[in-house]
């Protein structure tokens, strides 16, 4: 691990760098995305939305407060509550021409004389104080504003939930004389909350004043109740609930589903809150596989590119190191690479106690070789000798260029008397060697002659004194006439 972060520890950097700038980027643009799209949804679709139902949903209400309103300050009402409700026939038949008129779905009529309440079905109910269900006429006599909507349960209709507007009814001296009022079912708004949600893939629903959720689509599931009581809204309601403008808050929670924008407005004239909100994981999800697959995609390419550029330095590094320890012209190895062979040689030869020798060879009058031929033979030469030495010396043998014209041989578990009969057999191979036939640069025959100087290593010898008998070996070799071997004891 050491060696290879040695070697490596530029690229190892580079690449970590890299990835973590390439994924930093990728989460970046992922987030600022997701923050553009909810951004999006909370300051323009959502209140958009909103601005579509509250304009469909005044579209429906405001013509019950007109009609109710009509009704209210209509001629023949007054006069007829005033003249002592003593034609019932009358306003039963007026109810029931409002009521078809207007295709609704409860008409009604409330003195404030004789608390009695006309309808179209022409049975008067008598309200009663202490039933719940009649508190309103009691806080219609006392408000001040014109009329008041409300979700109610229309008890003439099986106590069907219908959304009710009423309306004070004055005589000309602005006293309370009762109540005018119709109601339509409450499936009109509902239908059309339904429509706006699927159409936009959003939930929307209605709350009063106190936080009672008053109508919801119909996929809105369970929610019901107060909006203080629904998780993710607790800690809204209260912002939700003062809000008393037409214009849209957002406000932001979080659900078991994830994230949730919400965009909430008062609708005054209903007294009423409109709620839109939306669960982005929806819309997020597409951004995610998006962002997945560029993931993905883009951590192979880098990978590959990451393991072209471990291959190419990988090579170009290992050539580096070749070059280092071969020679360029012999492709044997050098006098450097040639120390670390040796130590390890010796150390191996010390553990097995098998003899190891070292031989010298040197080119005989190598130099008038270059003078006569030119040094393009002379380099023709050193390869053919290196040739030569490969095929004729044993795998375990190390063969290496000493320098200029030298060779030095290695001979692996080998005496002194065996390693001279190899070095003499590879004299004579060389001397018996016609140059000229592997090369078009001689029209002529050429043959080489090397003289050799071989010694074996002793016990804790360094290399050295090795190489420097070996060396006196090959000064006797030429001195008595070379082409010869002579070896050191």
């Amino acid at each position: 691990m050491k060696n290879i972060l040695k070697k490596y520890g530029l690229l190892v950097w580079l690449s970590l760098i890299l990835l973590t700038g390439f994924m930093i980027t990728l989460f970046t643009g992922f987030i600022a995305s997701r923050n553009l799209l909810q951004q999006q949804i909370a300051e323009q679709s959502l209140p958009v939305t909103s601005d579509a139902v509250v304009a469909e949903i005044q579209k429906e209400i405001l013509r019950p407060v007109l009609i109710a309103s009509q009704m209210a300050s209509n001629t023949f009402v007054r006069d007829w509550m005033n003249a002592g409700e003593e034609d019932q026939t009358q306003i039963t038949r007026y109810l029931k021409e409002i009521k078809a008129k207007n295709n609704a779905v409860s008409v009604f009529l409330t003195s404030g004389l004789t608390h009695r309440q006309y309808n179209a079905s022409g049975t008067p109910k008598t309200l009663s104080e202490t039933d719940a269900r009649d508190a309103w006429f009691a806080r219609m006599r006392n408000q001040k504003t014109p009329y008041e909507t409300s979700v109610d349960a229309d008890a003439a209709n099986h106590d069907s939930m219908m959304i009710s507007v009423r309306h004070r009814a004055i005589d000309e001296n602005k006293n309370f004389i009762g109540v005018a009022g119709i109601g339509f079912a409450s499936d009109t708004v509902r239908n059309l909350i339904d429509q706006y949600q699927n159409r936009f893939h959003r939930k929307i629903y209605l709350a009063d004043t106190k936080g009672n959720i008053l109508l919801t689509g119909s996929n809105a599931g369970n929610l019901r109740g107060n909006l203080t009581g629904i998780d993710g809204l607790q800690a809204l309601a209260p912002r939700i609930l003062a809000n008393r403008k037409n214009e849209p808050l957002h406000l932001e929670y979080s659900s078991d589903a994830g994230n949730v924008q919400l965009s909430t407005r008062f609708l005054p004239e209903l007294g009423w809150h409109l709620l839109a909100e939306q669960d982005t994981g929806s819309d997020i999800q597409p951004l995610q596989n998006v962002f997945l697959i560029n993931l993905g995609i883009s951590t192979a390419v880098m990978l590959l590119v990451i393991a072209i550029a471990w291959r190419s330095i990988r090579r170009y590094q290992k050539k580096l190191e070749t070059s280092a320890e071969t020679d360029a012209l012999t492709k044997l190895l050098n006098r450097h690479a040639f120390d670390f062979v040796f130590q390890q040689a010796l150390l191996d030869s010390e553990r097995s106690r098998q003899p190891i020798c070292a031989a010298l060879i040197d080119i005989d009058f190598f130099k008038k070789i270059n003078d006569k031929h030119g040094h393009l033979v002379g380099d023709h030469v050193l390869r053919e000798i290196a040739a030569i030495c490969r095929r004729s010396l044993r795998e375990s043998d190390i063969l290496c260029r000493w320098g200029g014209e030298e060779f030095l041989v290695l001979l692996k578990n080998c005496t002194l008397e065996k390693a001279t009969s190899i070095a003499e057999n590879l004299r004579n191979t060389i001397a018996s060697n016609d140059f000229s036939r592997t090369t078009d640069l001689l029209k002529q025959k050429l043959t080489v002659t090397v003289s050799m100087g071989v010694a074996e290593c002793k016990n804790h010898e360094t290399e050295d004194s090795v190489f420097e008998r070996a060396d006196q070996a090959l000064y006797q070799a030429k001195t008595n006439g070379r082409n010869s071997v002579y070896f050191s004891e």
